[in-house]
């Protein structure tokens, strides 16, 4: 039941992730998009910067802070390398975002999370 409602919560915040992307200006490619490596929340296209986002839910900032470790950054990594072929253009700036949903308070977009 628990696995459920984190379920359910993970796909509140992607829907409310992507809503709050297109506001600023991002145009949403995909949403929970697999591959064999990994799966990747949001990949989404403003301009030429093509980003391959993480949403994460969390009950407060200091726990949200602490969600995204580098072992959930190389798996996006990894299926955002497996995706740059479908969506990416030449020219186009590729980066890695994660975009953090806490209760009351605006989403946190941090651009540029994965320099590895």
């Amino acid at each position: 039941m628990k696995r459920q409602r984190a379920e359910r919560g993970g796909r509140r915040a992607e829907r409310l992730a992507a809503w709050w992307l297109r506001l600023k200006g991002w145009r949403i490619l995909a949403v929970r998009a697999r591959t064999p490596v990994g799966e990747v929340d949001l990949v989404a296209r403003r301009g030429r910067t093509l980003a391959f986002i993480e949403v994460k839910a969390r009950a407060t900032d200091a726990e949200a802070g602490l969600a995204l470790d580098d072992y959930r950054l190389r798996r996006v990594a990894r299926a955002a390398e497996a995706l740059s072929a479908r969506y990416a253009r030449p020219g186009d700036t590729i980066r890695i975002d994660a975009l953090f949903m806490v209760p009351r308070r605006w989403p946190r977009h941090m651009a540029n999370v994965w320099h590895g």
